[in-house]
């Protein structure tokens, strides 16, 4: 079986989601004994389609413009048993650069009118593959996805077209985060499952697809994780890229938000088979109090205090947040009697001990 997978996202490495789970159904693909080949549409010269219909009349099935798409991918197109088309999704659709590939294809097909099931339609020149179609939103419901499938359902419903699978991913941004490891690691394994089953059955089951879209994580948590984010963005004036590339982490601007990032800092694994309770006590223009306790792996965090903690942190909120943003070094902070520990300070140090990356 030939293949054709086409990655239309512009970002590449471990910033582009849509090449993350492209990668992993074609590594499935690849080990059911299919050729792949995969093709990045962004370092191709593809031209827009100028609706001058050459393609129909004076040179049938050939387009009247002289780059990649004539040359070698419009060939490689037809040559092809399936093609995935891989988008992230733009504005609820397939982004501008699939969007002129799949336009580019109009020499497959002929002039004329036919009528089919009461549906008019231009009937094909050539064989044409079968569609996968593969995307990937930062939105973490897939009703996002609603007018794309429409739109490739839509554009394969004629006869001689075939949509055979439908994959979206929801949330994706957050699949690289270690803290939803887990989930993110099933999530791409069940992706290279669904390649090795298109090409053993041109379909996908419906396990294998309810394991890619499984929910990550809760739509409230979602939004204002992502929120904070955006603020640190605009705050310290860098791009989503910038901000990956420099390792900075959101800074809450809340008690609330504080419970809620703060287990991303935290090395679970430290409390062992106890159970610990780290509390924090906030003095400045944020202040408050909230625990949180860690026992089996889980963090959970709550507001007030806990009578008899492991652990106490009290610090203005500022000071706080700049060493959990990395502004601040937590041990020259502390040094300098910037905040005060009472309690296991070993335990401290395993809590917030960072690996390599961090």
């Amino acid at each position: 079986m030939r293949i054709l997978a086409l990655n239309s996202s512009p970002r590449t490495g471990g910033q582009s989601k849509t090449e993350l789970m492209l990668n992993h159904l074609v590594e499935g693909m690849r080990h059911a004994g299919a050729h792949v080949e995969v093709i990045n549409l962004h370092k191709k010269n593809i031209h827009n389609c100028i609706g001058c219909f050459t393609c129909w009349t004076k040179t049938p099935g050939r387009c009247i413009h002289k780059d990649d798409m004539t040359g070698e991918l419009f060939e490689k197109w037809l040559e092809s048993d399936m093609v995935v088309y891989a988008t992230p999704l733009y504005n609820y659709g397939v982004n501008a650069t699939l969007k002129v590939f799949i336009e580019r294809t109009l020499p497959s097909m002929e002039p004329f009118f036919e009528i089919h099931d009461g549906r008019m339609f231009h009937p094909l020149r050539d064989k044409t593959p079968a569609i996968v179609m593969l995307s990937v939103s930062g939105m973490p419901d897939e009703d996002h996805f609603s007018a794309l499938s429409a739109h490739a359902n839509y554009l394969t419903a004629s006869p001689g077209r075939q949509l055979i699978a439908e994959i979206y991913r929801p949330a994706a941004e957050i699949m690289t985060n270690p803290f939803f490891g887990d989930k993110s690691n099933d999530i791409l394994e069940a992706t290279t499952q669904a390649g090795r089953e298109l090409v053993q059955s041109m379909k996908i089951s419906p396990s294998t697809l309810g394991r890619i879209t499984q929910p990550i994580v809760a739509a409230q948590f979602f939004a204002e994780m992502t929120n904070l984010f955006w603020k640190t963005c605009i705050a310290q004036g860098v791009t989503p890229k910038e901000f990956g590339k420099k390792k900075m982490v959101p800074r809450p601007d809340s008690l609330e938000s504080f419970m809620l990032f703060c287990p991303f800092g935290l090395k679970s694994e430290a409390a062992g088979d106890r159970k610990v309770v780290l509390q924090f006590k906030f003095s400045g223009d944020v202040g408050g109090s909230c625990y949180f306790t860690i026992e089996k792996g889980n963090i959970a965090a709550e507001m007030g205090t806990w009578e008899g903690p492991d652990l106490t942190i009290e610090s203005p909120f500022d000071v706080w947040m700049d060493i959990m943003t990395r502004k601040a070094d937590g041990q020259q902070m502390f040094m300098e009697q910037k905040y005060k520990v009472t309690g296991d300070i070993s335990l401290m140090i395993q809590l917030f001990q960072r690996g390599n990356d961090g």
